[in-house]
C-alpha cells in the first residue's frame, strides 16, 4: 500500500501551512484575548478555497474529498485552533450535511456559495435538556399546509450568530423520540430566527458558540433536508464526517505542541546542559511521538474510507475518541517539559491546553464514542 501524498495533495498541505504561518500564528493570540476569529482571515481562506475544499467541483468546491479536507484542516489547527474551530464548524458539518443530505436543487442554492465561502455554515442539534441525548430535543416544526412553522431552542451552536446558513434539526413527529426527527436549511435572516450572545469559554475563546431561539420561524418545505422524519439519521451521518475532521484538528495540534516541546527541550538548560539530555524529557518526548504517530495513521486511514464510499462510523468514533485524548495527553507533557513557562500565558503552550480540554466533549462526548464502538461490535457480534 503506497501511503505517500500526491502532488496535489502536497500542494494542499504546503497551501495551507503557509497560510496558518503567515495568517494564523501571528493573531492567535489576538483572537484568543479578543473572542473573535477575523472575517478578514475567514475571507481569504475563501480565496484559496479552503472552505469547500472537500466537496465536488460540481458545487464548486475543491474535489479533494475528506482526505484533502483533514490534511488542510490540520495545518490550520497548527496555526490557531479557534479558526479551525470555525472553518470545520461551517464545512464538516453545517455544509456537510447539505451535502450529505440535500437534493441537487439545494446544493445548487446552499453548498455552492457557502463551498466558495461567500455564506458560511452551522449545525443545529444540540438543546439545553439534549446533549449527549440527542434524541431528547423539544424544537418542533409543525406543517400548517404552506410551511414548516419552527419553535425552540438550540444551545452550543459553533458559528452560532454569525453563520448565514444552518442545517437545523427539530421533531416533526412528535412521540416518536429519534424517529419523528427531521433536518432542515434555515437562512440566518429568516423572521422570529435570532442567537444569543456568544458564551465565554474556557477554550477556543475566537470561534462564536451561542444559543439560537425560534420563534414561529416559517421554513419553506423545499427545505426539508432529506426525508421527512430521517433527520437524526442525517445528524448522525454528519457527525461521522465531522468527528473524523476533529481528529486531523487534534492531530494538528499534538504536533505543534510536540515541535514546541522538542525546541525548547533542544534550548532550555539546567544542570548545565538542555533538558533534552535528561531522560525524563526524553521519555516523554517519545510517549508524545509515538501516541502522533498513531493518530495519524488510522485518522488518514479512516479518511481514504470515507473517500472511498466504505463504511467508517466506528472508525470514525475511534479516531475522535484517540484524537481528543491524544491532543490532551500531549498537551499535558508540553505543559510539563516547558515547566512553569508553559503555564503562562506568554507562551502559547497555555492556550493549546485550554484549546485542547472542548476536544473531549464537542462532536459527542468520549463516553459516547465508547458506547458507538461498543455498540457496533455488538450489533456485528465480531470485531
Amino acid at each position: 500500500m503506497d501511503f505517500t501524498w500526491s502532488e496535489e495533495q502536497e500542494m494542499i498541505r504546503q497551501l495551507a501551512r503557509k497560510f496558518a504561518n503567515e495568517e494564523l500564528r501571528p493573531c492567535a493570540v489576538k483572537v484568543d484575548e479578543e473572542g473573535e476569529v477575523s472575517r478578514v482571515v475567514i475571507s481569504k481562506a475563501a480565496e484559496l478555497g479552503m472552505l469547500g475544499i472537500a466537496f465536488p467541483e460540481e458545487y464548486d468546491g475543491g474535489g479533494f474529498g475528506e482526505t484533502g479536507y483533514c490534511i488542510m484542516i490540520e495545518e490550520l489547527a497548527r496555526g490557531c485552533m479557534s479558526t479551525a474551530v470555525v472553518i470545520g464548524g461551517h464545512e464538516s458539518i453545517g455544509a456537510m450535511a447539505i451535502y450529505l443530505a440535500g437534493n441537487h436543487e439545494q446544493k445548487v442554492r446552499y453548498l455552492k456559495p457557502m463551498a466558495r465561502g461567500e455564506a458560511l455554515g452551522a449545525f443545529a442539534i444540540t438543546e439545553p435538556q439534549a446533549g449527549s441525548d440527542a434524541g431528547a430535543i423539544k424544537s418542533i416544526a409543525e406543517f400548517d399546509g404552506r410551511s414548516y412553522i419552527l419553535n425552540g431552542q438550540k444551545t452550543f451552536i459553533t458559528n452560532g450568530g454569525i453563520a448565514d446558513i444552518y442545517s437545523i434539526f427539530a421533531l416533526t413527529a412528535p412521540g416518536k423520540g429519534t424517529r419523528g426527527i427531521s433536518a432542515f436549511i434555515v437562512e440566518a435572516n429568516s423572521p422570529g430566527f435570532t442567537a444569543g450572545k456568544p458564551e465565554r469559554k474556557m477554550g477556543i475563546k475566537g470561534s462564536h458558540t451561542t444559543d439560537l431561539y425560534f420563534d414561529n420561524v416559517r421554513i419553506p418545505p423545499e427545505n426539508l433536508l432529506g426525508e421527512l422524519n430521517n433527520g437524526f439519521a442525517v445528524a448522525m451521518q454528519t457527525l461521522d464526517v465531522g468527528r473524523l475532521s476533529l481528529a486531523a484538528m487534534c492531530l494538528g495540534q499534538a504536533k505543534e505542541a510536540l515541535d514546541l516541546s522538542i525546541k525548547h527541550s533542544l534550548e532550555r538548560q539546567q544542570f548545565g546542559k538542555p533538558i533534552g539530555d535528561q531522560q525524563a524529557i526524553k521519555w516523554m518526548l517519545a510517549d508524545m511521538a509515538t501516541q502522533i504517530y498513531g493518530l495519524e495513521s488510522i485518522t488518514y486511514r479512516t479518511a481514504w474510507l470515507c473517500d472511498q464510499k466504505s463504511p467508517f462510523s466506528r472508525e470514525s468514533a475511534i479516531c475522535k475518541l484517540i484524537g481528543s485524548e491524544v491532543l490532551c495527553n500531549v498537551v499535558d507533557d508540553a505543559v510539563q517539559i516547558h515547566g512553569g513557562m508553559g503555564y503562562m500565558s506568554d507562551y502559547p503552550i497555555e492556550r493549546f491546553y485550554r484549546d485542547a480540554r472542548i476536544t473531549r466533549i464537542f462532536e459527542g462526548t468520549n463516553e459516547i464514542q465508547r458506547l458507538v464502538i461498543s455498540g457496533s461490535l455488538l450489533k456485528a457480534g465480531k470485531y
